[in-house]
């Protein structure tokens, strides 16, 4: 009985420690992970799918600019697998309200998804509504797939 007491101490005693320990540490891990800017302009590519054109691509942005986008264009390079830029196009991704999350998917003709090794945002031809050069300095981006996208 005395052994069964001494054990449920132990127990209770390393729980209260490893309570005291593991919340500690999820507090240096959130304070670890890198914050994402707060003046930021996010672009994902989040799918390439073979279309009867080409290739569809959909891209999800977000704009945590201070300023909502009205119009804004981006020039993207398609890469292949020689490093090469197989083609340049600019896609029109209409208005960005601020704080609110966009879907947007573009057919791309005679583009083949299996040949896109990266893709770059060279430029912003058009960004209505943010100071000049918010848009391509606050630029954020991310892929959710296996072909990397930079800006």
């Amino acid at each position: 009985m005395m052994a069964a007491r001494s054990f449920a101490a132990l127990v209770a005693g390393g729980l209260i420690a490893a309570g005291s320990v593991f919340p500690a540490y999820a507090q240096d891990a959130a304070a670890a992970a890198p914050a994402a800017p707060a003046n930021a302009l996010e672009v994902e590519l989040n799918a390439l799918a073979p279309s009867q054109k080409g290739c569809m691509m959909t891209f999800v942005a977000l704009n945590k600019l201070a300023a909502p986008v009205n119009k804004i264009s981006f020039e993207l390079a398609f890469f292949n697998d020689k490093n090469a830029v197989d083609k340049i196009t600019v896609l029109d991704f209409r208005d960005l309200p601020q704080g609110k999350k966009r879907v947007r998917q573009f057919d791309m003709p005679n583009v083949k998804c299996e040949a896109v090794t990266r893709i770059l945002i060279n430029d912003t031809p058009v960004c209505d509504g943010p100071a000049a050069g918010e848009c391509m300095k606050g630029l954020v981006t991310r892929s959710q797939i296996s072909v990397p996208f930079e800006g």
